[in-house]
């Protein structure tokens, strides 16, 4: 019921991964004098808190729990509320799909971002699984886009045989170039991004974005109309899409088994 140009109007503001970017166009929104601000990953949010503590901020995606700008998800206090993308014992799912799909497997490769400020305990939590499943794990961490391929190839020393990417903005961006490594280092990929899904990764297995989107636009909805972000729980994933790329197991040599199949959302040929 709101109308563009009517209701409301948009400011908008991208940092293109350079994190260092968003304290100055949080503070150039600011100045705007705005009713509401959208944010995400979990960096946007916190420079959008520091820039503007009195104004409502709805997290579009990240970890806001990790970050330590909400004290729990059920009761989020303050301005800040909103849609988390991030899932806990989300590693642990793609480490046991990857496993499922190629049970040969022994030693993996994880690539974690360093800014990330959810992390350490994804490596926390990889490390677990790691023990839990019986493989070895190693971990290639980045936090600008030219760290990834180094931390790629020294990981391809130690013998890896595949790579499960942590979800983080950074190597959605750069997803191309790593994907297009992982097929030089003939490793199988599996993300929490859907978007790798195209860029050649095995699988993906994520929160469906579309249904995420519109969620936020139900917290700006209600905001709008006078609810207390204060009084909004934070909400996790409840829908998720499972893309298997076919093409990419084709080039790889990579028998995909019909236990895996049977449960994708979307297959690529």
């Amino acid at each position: 019921g709101w109308k563009a140009g009517v209701d409301y109007s948009i400011e908008s503001r991208w940092a293109d991964g350079v994190y260092d970017r968003l304290p100055a166009l949080a503070k150039e929104l600011a100045d705007k004098k705005l009713r509401l601000v959208i944010a995400s990953p979990s960096q946007a949010v916190a420079a959008a808190a520091k820039a503007m503590p009195d104004i409502p901020i709805v997290v579009a995606s990240g970890d806001p729990l990790s970050a330590g700008l909400v004290p729990s998800l059920a009761k989020p206090g303050g301005n800040t509320t909103g849609v988390s993308n991030v899932v806990v014992g989300i590693s642990g799912k793609l480490l046991e799909i990857l496993l499922d799909t190629v049970p040969k497997l022994r030693r993996i490769g994880f690539l974690g971002d360093t800014s990330s400020p959810n992390h350490s305990s994804m490596v926390s939590n990889q490390r677990r699984d790691c023990a839990r499943l019986g493989v070895e794990g190693r971990w290639a961490e980045a936090g600008q886009p030219q760290e990834i391929a180094p931390a790629l190839r020294k990981i391809a020393k130690a013998g890896v045989q595949a790579l499960v990417i942590e979800t983080a903005p950074l190597f959605g961006t750069e997803r191309r170039a790593i994907a297009g490594l992982a097929a030089e280092l003939r490793w199988p990929i599996i993300a929490g991004q859907d978007n790798f899904a195209d860029a050649g990764a095995l699988i993906t297995y994520a929160p469906n974005r579309a249904a995420r989107v519109r969620r936020v636009a139900t917290y700006v909805d209600k905001i709008l109309k006078g609810a207390k972000p204060a009084d909004l729980p934070i909400e996790q994933p409840a829908t998720f899409d499972f893309i298997v790329n076919v093409k990419a197991a084709k080039a790889l040599g990579i028998a995909i088994p019909n236990s895996i199949l049977v449960q994708a959302t979307k297959v690529i040929e």
